[in-house]
């Protein structure tokens, strides 16, 4: 699979459909057995093109990740929304699609969001993760995030653990 040809691009309403699927296959992927199945079917559910096309025209920024003319993965991103983390910018989200993982894919797309926010004057950036997922937590602690809060998610009942991680 080559990504010689991936872009990372502001998402079109043209791409709402393709953002509700990888959505879909990636929160799948991700929290299957972390959020309880019907909180995950619902939250899921909630992400139709329909809110899609809405966050498309959000003043929160969402980037997509392209490659060979196929959106892969996304990312959203700002302002911090709390000064938990003493950050000033946060990404939201970074997802990419698990049959493009372990490619540089999400590394990029995350290196290409930081710079975006440092060219906003948003230095140090924080992001949250859950603490079971695993995989996420080492992406972040790989890239040179420093542990720097921890948090609950509250979720259908379920208390869910987070960890904050800081960059800059």
């Amino acid at each position: 699979m080559s990504t010689s040809t991936t872009c990372i691009r502001r998402a079109r309403s043209t791409d709402v459909d393709i953002l509700a699927d990888v959505f879909d296959e990636t929160w799948r992927e991700a929290y299957r057995g972390i959020i309880p199945g019907v909180s995950l079917e619902r939250m899921i559910a909630q992400r139709s093109s329909q809110w899609w096309l809405g966050a498309t025209q959000r003043r929160r920024p969402l980037v997509v990740c392209e490659t060979a003319d196929t959106v892969v993965g996304y990312a959203v991103y700002g302002p911090a929304r709390a000064r938990t983390l003493e950050a000033a910018g946060e990404i939201d989200e970074l997802y990419i699609l698990p049959a493009y993982q372990g490619l540089g894919l999400g590394r990029r797309l995350f290196h290409a969001v930081c710079n975006d926010m440092h060219d906003h004057g948003l230095a140090r950036i924080g992001v949250w993760a859950l603490e079971e997922n695993d995989r996420a937590c080492a992406f972040y602690a790989g890239l040179g995030g420093v542990p720097a809060g921890r948090s609950v998610d509250r979720i259908a009942g379920s208390t869910l653990p987070k960890v904050g991680f800081r960059f800059g």
